[in-house]
């Protein structure tokens, strides 16, 4: 695989980073998408679906972090550098964060979780302006999105195959850990 034109050899990190970001991404739309199911339905798989989703999708954002300020020490010397993209996902861990504080004072409460549900539908309708909106208004750091505004994928045939590959890949982990996660969770309610 040829390194990018621009970025060199630190240009194989998007293998991870973009992956991690989207999976993370999806996580928070599927948590609050089975948040909105379950205020509808009251179907307790919706509400466990939505929990696993945000653990999921809170630890693949911790990951992007990372990886991102590993590659931002390398590209722009270094590991945080207050960048729009870099402190919206910080604000959208933030909004998670706050998620885990409620769970943990609502969870015996038989109102609980359709407190958690609105909470995550709130922070559902956010997350896009903390992910796609805000990062956009300021000038950023970042190279320019492999996916820019004139969604056009501005990568080479190979890597373009490569990232693709990953960000599905990854999907597909995502799936297994939110249905191994939500497994688990039945597992404890019925054993005891």
């Amino acid at each position: 695989m040829p390194p990018a034109a621009i970025l060199g050899e630190t240009s194989r990190i998007v293998y991870l980073h973009v992956p991690l970001a989207w999976v993370a991404t999806l996580a928070f739309v599927v948590a609050g998408l089975t948040s909105i199911q379950y205020i509808r339905k009251k179907t307790i798989a919706y509400i466990h679906f939505a929990r696993g989703s945000v653990h999921i999708g809170f630890f693949f954002s911790i990951v992007t972090v990372i990886t991102g300020s590993l590659w931002a020490k390398v590209m722009w010397g270094s590991y945080w550098n207050w960048d729009p993209r870099e402190t919206s996902i910080t604000l959208l861990l933030l909004v998670y964060i706050a998620y885990f504080s409620l769970h943990q004072i609502v969870r015996t409460n038989p109102k609980g979780a359709i407190l958690e549900s609105v909470y995550l539908v709130i922070a559902f309708v956010a997350s896009p302006f903390l992910i796609f909106v805000v990062p956009r208004l300021y000038p950023s750091l970042h190279p320019d999105p492999v996916i820019n505004t004139q969604g056009a994928i501005l990568l080479d045939t190979e890597m373009r195959l490569v990232l693709i590959i990953s960000v599905v890949a990854f999907t597909l982990f995502l799936c297994h850990c939110v249905k191994t996660f939500t497994k688990g969770i039945y597992v404890r309610i019925f054993m005891y």
